[in-house]
């Protein structure tokens, strides 16, 4: 027999249970989250060692390391020079013009001595080295700025040297030093490069087959001309440098990330990021407690929205209690998953039965409460597992949930373990194909033992919820509802105490009763209807009659008179009347589930008794049909509404004359059609479609049954035909 442990609570709370349970609800829920959420305070220092791991509490960017990031970037650029290839020009005819002048000059003041010399016949001193350096910068004076600031550079031994060659060695001195000075300068030199490349000059100079005075004229020349044509473009780099800084991402820490793992030293770096985050002293932060708080309300002001919609206070109280169980259970669980996670398997959240919650509110509430527990699982789930925010880890989790916990809501509302393949499909086939979508959108390697493992709790995770579901469906059915095959079954043993009283006292009620309850068992079936309740609604339908056996003709011995025939017919209505609701009452009193009750009271709806009210009738004309219909209510399902037909046919074929096909076929079809046109089946919820093929299994039913038998001939006894046999044999 059923028992329900919260039926006595709710009725001695009254109005006040749903307020008490809402709150344990919440106390329930929120100390189970609350220390996934709670932050202590802290106050980390360089070089300690943590003892857990430290996430990251939000998103912000590593200035730090993004700026050092960016200076290395623009430290690799490679500097922009520009070559100027007119300075070569102007260094070279700037040393061609120094000999032509040394030339002139030495021209000039030969010319000058010469006539000096014819002038006067006298012994005139040749000039001197000094005149001719002289008379050279005298020329100086005639040349632009730049020029002489370039001669001016050269010392008064290097004039000196340069005068003091022939005007061979002169020649062969200007010719070489054009020559090397020409071919150094054709390379791009940078300041960096310069002092190498006239080191380079000189030993090439070194290497000449001329006289040490042309070398050192040449080797001035080379440390004199030869100067920077390579410069460093600031502007251009400048900006190239600018647009390496900018093309560097920000360093981000992202919420969730790892900062020091557990065991670990906090170094100098770390210290920098929780310096960064807020978290190198802090105190626990509030919000996400509130959070919870909010969420776990909102899901409560949510459950009372939908409760008013509910046409009872016990359906929104037995709602509401079953909801809340089943959600604690659910947090409950992932709150078990998540105690076992860690760093290498962070992944075991995905073996928690995410369909197993909306899939069984589905089933024994309604299709809206599954969907609404699918989505506060995800919600919680945000809770639980909090230190895993900002991480794939957490979508994962929270898409899988979503996904597999919807899938359940999309299930038949039926026993899964009769759906086979379809449920399979959508509870364990579809959401393992979203893990899959999961893995490769994060780009996960299949060749790491960390995807496998994924994958493999994703599909554990919904075999899990198909098994629960599947295995606990009857059980679970034991506490929302008073009629779950364990007790109907139960209910249907031969053995219980009722059926063997009823077998025992009233033979032909026990008897019409079981073939009721084939007929409308069978019929129930055909339209799709709850066939076992029937079945064992039927057993019990007509047990009132237990108080006055003997007054219905089916347990009346054999030659007995029927005991109404001394009544008067109003007496006789009252004990008909009274098998109905003296059957009720002993039903209520076996706490026997409601919709065998309701069938009891219903099975003769409101129909008029015709016999007792015709003899009622003639005695007097002013009785009413009021007076002889049965109080009802008329069947409130379709269930109530065969199990009424089925009653009325059996009982009358089993009475009817030599029954055959066609007489059981019109009965059945007349009686179903008296029922309509009299409201009996207003109410049940039955269709044309549906009562069409109610009275075709009836009248199948009632023809195997009650056929007419064949009548064959007598069989001749052994003492006949053995004398048969000798009269035979003599012959």
């Amino acid at each position: 027999m059923i028992i329900q442990p919260l039926s006595k609570i709710r009725a001695k709370l009254g109005r006040y249970y749903t307020p008490l349970l809402f709150i344990l609800f919440f106390l329930g829920v929120f100390g189970i989250v609350y220390p996934s959420v709670r932050q202590q305070k802290v106050d980390y220092q360089e070089g300690q060692v943590v003892n857990e791991n430290i996430r990251a509490n939000k998103t912000v960017e590593n200035t730090a390391a993004t700026e050092q990031k960016r200076k290395l970037a623009a430290e690799a650029v490679t500097p922009e020079y520009t070559f100027q290839e007119d300075i070569a020009t102007t260094q070279f005819d700037r040393v061609k013009r120094l000999f032509d002048l040394v030339t002139t000059v030495n021209s000039d003041l030969k010319k000058e001595y010469e006539e000096k010399k014819k002038a006067d016949d006298a012994t005139i001193a040749a000039p001197s080295v000094e005149e001719h350096v002289a008379a050279l910068k005298k020329k100086f004076e005639k040349l632009d700025v730049d020029d002489v600031n370039f001669y001016q550079q050269f010392s008064n031994d290097f004039y000196q040297n340069l005068f003091s060659l022939s005007a061979t060695d002169l020649t062969n001195t200007r010719n070489r030093a054009l020559s090397l000075l020409g071919d150094i300068m054709e390379q791009h030199i940078r300041e960096s490069n310069l002092a190498d490349v006239k080191d380079d000059g000189i030993k090439q100079v070194e290497q000449m087959a001329i006289g040490d005075t042309a070398k050192s004229v040449i080797t001035d020349l080379v440390n004199t001309g030869i100067v920077v044509n390579e410069f460093l473009n600031e502007k251009v780099t400048e900006e190239k440098r600018q647009t390496a800084r900018s093309a560097v991402q920000p360093v981000m820490i992202y919420q969730g990330e790892i900062i020091v793992r557990e065991g670990s030293q906090i170094d100098t770096s770390a210290i920098e990021k929780l310096r960064l985050l807020g978290l190198t002293s802090q105190n626990g932060s509030i919000f996400p407690v509130l959070a919870m708080a909010i969420a776990v309300l909102l899901q409560i002001m949510v459950l009372l929205y939908f409760g008013k919609q509910l046409s009872t206070r016990d359906k929104r109280q037995e709602f509401y209690s079953f909801y809340s169980f089943a959600m604690f259970l659910s947090v409950a669980m992932m709150k078990f998953f998540q105690l076992f996670q860690s760093e290498q398997i962070q992944y075991i959240p995905l073996f928690f039965p995410a369909a197993f919650v909306p899939l069984v509110l589905n089933l024994f509430m309604n299709r809206r409460s599954g969907i609404l527990s699918a989505l506060f699982q995800v919600v919680a789930a945000i809770f639980v597992y909090y230190d895993s925010i900002g991480t794939n880890l957490l979508t994962t989790i929270l898409v899988t949930y979503l996904f597999a916990g919807l899938m359940g809501t999309i299930v038949k509302r039926q026993r899964i373990a009769y759906q086979g393949f379809p449920a399979v499909m959508w509870l364990i086939v579809f959401p393992s194909l979203m893990n899959l979508v999961l893995v490769i959108f994060q780009g996960l390697s299949f060749y790491e033992g960390s995807t496998w493992l994924t994958l493999i709790c994703g599909v554990a995770g919904n075999v899990l919820g198909f098994l629960l579901t599947m295995g606990l469906h009857q059980y679970i059915e034991l506490l929302v509802t008073d009629d779950s095959a364990i007790v109907l079954n139960e209910l249907s043993n031969p053995n219980h105490p009722l059926l063997k009283k009823l077998l025992e006292e009233a033979p032909g009620t026990y008897h019409h009763s079981m073939m009721v309850a084939n007929l409308s068992a069978n019929a129930v079936a055909d339209i799709g209807g709850r066939s076992l309740m029937t079945r064992v609604a039927c057993y019990y339908h007509d047990i009132g009659k237990l108080k006055h056996a003997n007054f219905f003709v089916e347990n009346l011995p054999t030659g007995a008179e029927n005991p109404h025939n001394f009544l008067l017919p109003e007496d006789s209505k009252q004990i008909i009347f009274g098998h109905v609701t003296d059957g009720a009452k002993i039903l209520e009193d076996y706490k026997m589930p409601r919709m065998v009750v309701d069938i009891c009271y219903q099975h003769h709806g409101t129909t008029l008794m015709k016999f007792f009210y015709a003899k009622a009738k003639e005695r007097n004309p002013e009785v009413t049909e009021a007076d002889f219909r049965y109080p009802g209510p008329k069947p409130q399902t379709r269930e109530a509404g065969v199990v009424s037909i089925a009653d009325s046919c059996e009982a009358a074929v089993r009475a009817m004359d030599h029954p055959t096909n066609d007489k059981i076929q019109k009965f059945v079809h007349n009686l179903i059609v008296d029922r309509i046109i009299d409201g009996q089946l207003d109410d049940s919820g039955l269709t044309m479609k549906e009562i069409r093929i109610v009275e075709k299994s009836l009248v199948n039913g009632l023809c195997s049954t009650f056929h007419s038998r064949i009548k064959y001939p007598k069989m001749k006894s052994e003492a006949e035909k053995m004398k048969e046999e000798q009269e035979r044999s003599e012959a």
